[in-house]
């Protein structure tokens, strides 16, 4: 019987992930003209994988595995009955015809969305973002009775968390990044001039493709392509992608863009090939996911450490940089400033674009806020929250691709997490492995990147996030780290005495 279920998962799998090929395909390569039948095919391979999903013999097949669960010789097994259960009961509460309908919608709607962004025509994306709405709240209500409409959709980010946990953890992490916020922006602003130039397309892409290779990403397994918003997406353990975007004015848009897709790839590189093509067999959780293209992005590529490695490289490939004294860029690229771009966006100010999108979200679908209203409020928030007006729709509502390609709900609260947990894990890596920071100088990445794969990436959805979490770092998630980690890299880079503005809290 237990073959018998691998392998009705395995079918599954293998539709999803023709659909995510030809997702690639569109956000890559496709011609526009592709567009309309791509959200026909889309729909297709989606309902096909729902309908196998929820056939009535896998639930017969789980229902004849889970009394033994517990008497497996194979821990992972277990593991498997208990994710495959999880994932059938959710689908089961979606109708095919839903699932084919929702695919198409979104394929079109990102089609539409990567013409109305550059043309700042908010108002051409209105009937489809109100289409999204309207799907997204069907959505949920087939997962109702729920305390708030967006539990549902975070739950399936993020196992076991509900739309009240993340505002507490929101509030009170607010409460210290405003003061924090405050005092930074209060010092002298750092000089970014040294940044501007031109850099070239080819010359970025291939020195992305340098840096991202020496942190561990194996090509033999994966590729780096343009994108108008990148991502990383799995088809299985032997092929998992990155892309990324190119400004020719602005050479850290490709380099962290693709330093940040490149960490969700070593999470995917790095589960276990035993678990390939099972419900096991991806990251366990959006939010940690996230927290390794932070931790990559952020915490190794943002780092004076990594520079003094390769700022030397960087100089050889861009001339322009020879005149840069090395501290004069590692404070430009780590500048904090109030900014309109979420992807733009320093590791102080993040979470507030964050926070500002979940309670967008909650009114567009609990009913306070219309579709029609979402600019004018859009606006407000950001006003409200970091001091800034969009000029225009392009740098406010239409920036993110998320509403416009997938639901309303469940797309943003797990960047914050993942920012969270990226201090954790590093923490934890941190204490078993002390030498990391010198070999991060000198160009290795070995110890981390192994010591993550042992500890996170190997086990794919194994155990829930909160287990996962508890194993790698023996604590629940924590806000602890990353404050302590924000107050000592920018208190030094910023020279002030950042670490009495308030308590951390949990």
């Amino acid at each position: 019987m237990l073959a018998e279920l691998k392998q009705r998962l395995l079918d599954i799998s293998d539709l999803n992930a023709a659909a995510s090929v030809l997702g690639w395909d569109q956000s890559t390569y496709m011609p526009p003209g592709g567009a309309p039948a791509r959200g026909r095919q889309l729909a297709v391979l989606r309902r096909l994988a729902h309908e196998r999903s929820v056939d009535p013999a896998l639930g017969k097949l789980l229902d004849a595995l889970e009394p033994h669960a517990g008497r497996l010789l194979r821990e992972t097994d277990a593991s498997l009955i208990r994710v495959a259960r999880r994932d059938f009961e959710k689908a089961s509460k979606l109708p095919p015809k839903f699932v084919a309908r929702f695919a198409a919608h979104t394929s079109e709607s990102y089609d539409a969305w990567t013409r109305a962004r550059p043309a700042d025509d908010f108002a051409s994306m209105r009937p489809y973002l109100e289409k999204t709405v309207e799907l997204s709240r069907e959505y949920a209500g087939y997962f109702a009775p729920y305390e708030s409409i967006l539990d549902p959709f975070i739950d399936d980010a993020d196992e076991g968390l509900t739309a009240a946990a993340v505002r507490k953890l929101f509030a009170a992490l607010k409460r210290e990044l405003l003061p924090l916020l405050r005092a930074i922006v209060a010092q002298p602003p750092v000089d970014t001039r040294c940044l501007e130039g031109r850099f070239p397309e080819p010359a970025q892409l291939a020195f992305s493709h340098a840096v991202v290779k020496a942190l561990g990403y194996d090509f033999a397994r994966g590729r780096l392509d343009k994108t108008p918003h990148p991502f990383c997406t799995r088809f299985a353990h032997g092929d998992v992608r990155i892309t990324t975007r190119v400004n020719e004015r602005d050479l850290g848009d490709a380099l962290f863009s693709s330093i940040h897709e490149a960490g969700h790839a070593l999470y995917e590189q790095g589960v276990d090939q035993n678990l390939d093509g099972t419900p096991l067999g991806s990251g366990v959780s959006a939010g940690i996911h996230e927290s390794q293209s932070r931790l990559w992005e952020n915490l190794v590529a943002r780092s004076e450490g990594f520079w003094r490695c390769f700022y030397p490289l960087l100089q050889e490939a861009f001339g322009h940089f020879r005149s840069v004294p090395f501290d004069a860029f590692v404070r430009a690229i780590n500048k904090v400033e109030r900014s309109l771009i979420r992807t733009d966006a320093d590791e102080v100010t993040y979470n507030l674009h964050i926070m500002l999108r979940f309670d967008l979200e909650l009114d567009l679908l609990e009913g306070r806020l219309q579709v029609k209203d979402l600019p004018e409020a859009w606006r407000a928030a950001m006003q409200a929250d970091l001091g800034l007006t969009p000029p225009d729709d392009r740098n406010g509502c239409l920036q993110d691709v998320h509403w416009y390609a997938g639901s309303v709900g469940g797309a943003f609260h797990s960047y914050t997490i993942g920012n969270i947990l990226s201090a954790q894990f590093m923490q934890a890596a941190l204490a078993a492995h002390p030498e990391i920071p010198r070999e991060i100088e000198s160009g290795r990445f070995a110890t981390l990147h192994g010591w993550l794969r042992e500890n996170l990436y190997r086990h794919g959805r194994k155990y829930p996030p909160d287990a996962l979490i508890r194993r790698a770092t023996g604590k629940p998630l924590t806000v602890d780290p990353y404050l302590a980690y924000l107050r000592e890299k920018f208190g030094k880079l910023y020279n002030v005495s950042l670490g009495s503005l308030g308590d951390p809290g949990a």
